[in-house]
């Protein structure tokens, strides 16, 4: 397979009414309207490739690049591959996920995350946010920098209203990260939450509502899952 045959299989693969969803939810032309769970059906003949994945990123199409993050042989992707993937992201969808799954998940991770959240492009500061969402899901307690953590919510609790769109959906969701996979965490990711309160984002013409801090690690909480860490972000 080479990105040429997968391109005309994806549109081949598009559906209109699934288009015009994801037209709603900000994903920019050219997008075929290929449904997920018809990528992984690609992804698993594939399995990993790092070539094509860059190659298919490269087109520039939206199921394409979402298709990359799926098969990116992520240990192989240099800081080069992903400064270059989070340039030419172009909508909230890849770089609030398929940058930071392969992000995250690579070499990299930590060093980019720290360099992204303080860019003044927004979706490059929420690929930031949302690849530190992602370490604190699959790195062990032990490994994570716990002190640092402790700042960035601190940064969370007095900035996130004053940050661009984007980057107040991600800085919520990395709070209910935290106070999620880092069980030493989650009583101060708890108070941050109830700190910032309701957060405002415009979710543009759709019915997504931005959670609550508090509720949903609370949920988590119920459920006995707080610190249970995930082997991939990747989905």
């Amino acid at each position: 397979m080479n990105a040429e045959s997968i391109l005309a299989q994806l549109k081949s693969l598009g559906k209109d009414s699934y288009k015009s969803v994801l037209l709603k939810h900000g994903i920019p032309e050219p997008v075929f309207g290929v449904k997920i769970e018809e990528l992984k059906k690609i992804q698993k003949k594939i399995k990993v490739d790092y070539q094509l994945a860059l190659d298919l990123y490269d087109t520039g199409v939206y199921d394409a690049m979402y298709l990359a993050g799926l098969i990116a042989d992520d240990s192989q992707m240099t800081k080069q591959d992903l400064k270059k993937w989070v340039k030419n992201a172009g909508c909230p969808a890849i770089a609030e996920y398929t940058v930071p799954w392969v992000t995250s998940q690579g070499n990299f991770g930590h060093g980019l995350a720290l360099e992204w959240i303080d860019s003044k492009a927004e979706l490059v500061a929420a690929a930031g946010w949302t690849t530190l969402s992602c370490l604190v899901a699959l790195v062990d307690d032990e490994d994570l920098d716990i002190p640092e953590l402790k700042q960035l919510l601190a940064r969370v609790g007095t900035t996130i209203h004053e940050q661009p769109n984007r980057v107040r959906h991600v800085m919520n969701g990395f709070v209910i990260s935290v106070g999620s996979y880092v069980a030493e965490l989650t009583d101060l990711a708890l108070a941050t939450g109830a700190k910032v309160g309701a957060v405002s984002v415009n979710m543009g013409d759709t019915a997504c509502k931005v959670p609550n801090i508090s509720e949903y690690i609370g949920k988590v909480r119920a459920r006995g899952s707080i610190g249970k860490k995930r082997k991939t972000v990747k989905c």
